[in-house]
This record gives structure tokens, sequence and C-alpha cells, in this order.
């Protein structure tokens, strides 16, 4: 996310346009999809990577939309942090539910 603050006049510049389009159009799509599908709902890799920029989108709309009504207004830095905040609780939520997943199947499997 820091590689999306790097100045317009810097000769990395095509690093923060890279860095931000995988951060606005896979990332918070990729996180919900791992939230949404696991175990034995699992998607295949294309179906997966499909979905999850679908879902980026859907949310990056949202996002707006919900900041362009708020007294918050859209910003660079206010899409960039509501968006960052989006992706950190969705990988967490993911993360968790990935451990319990993975000690229920292990408290399943006889010893």
């Amino acid at each position: 996310m820091a590689a999306i603050f790097i100045p317009s006049e810097s000769f990395f510049v095509a690093f923060r346009y890279i860095f931000a389009f995988v951060f606005v159009a896979f990332l918070p799509g990729y996180c919900l999809v791992n939230v949404l599908f696991l175990g034995k709902n699992r998607l295949d890799f294309v179906e997966e990577i499909v979905l999850s920029v679908a879902l980026s989108f859907g949310l990056a709309g949202l996002d707006g939309l919900f900041l362009g009504l708020s007294p918050i207004a859209i910003s660079f830095n206010s899409i960039t942090i509501s968006l960052s905040a989006i992706v950190l609780v969705l990988a967490a939520i993911a993360v968790i539910r990935k451990n319990k997943a993975a000690q229920k199947e292990e408290a399943q499997t006889p010893p």
C-alpha cells in the first residue's frame, strides 16, 4: 500500500500504477472470495481470479458511494484508507476462518 504514495514525478511511478491497480482491482475481491469460499466450496483458479476482479470493482464502487454520501468526501487519501481498512478486515476474517477450518479438520481426522 505504501507504493501508492510514490510521488508522480519519481522514476518509480510505474510501480505506483501497477500496485494501485492491483490494490483496487484485485485485492479486496480476493480477500472477500477467501472469506466466502472455503473448504469444500473452493473455487477453481480462473473462477477465483475473475470473481476477485468483479467483487473488487463492486467493493470499490460501494466504497466510493459511501464516501461520496458521507461528510468525509472522496479524495485520494480517503479512498486509500477506506479500501485499506476493507482489505485488512476481510483478510483478518479470512485468516481466522482458515485457521478454524484447519483446526476442525485436524480434530476430525483420527490419530
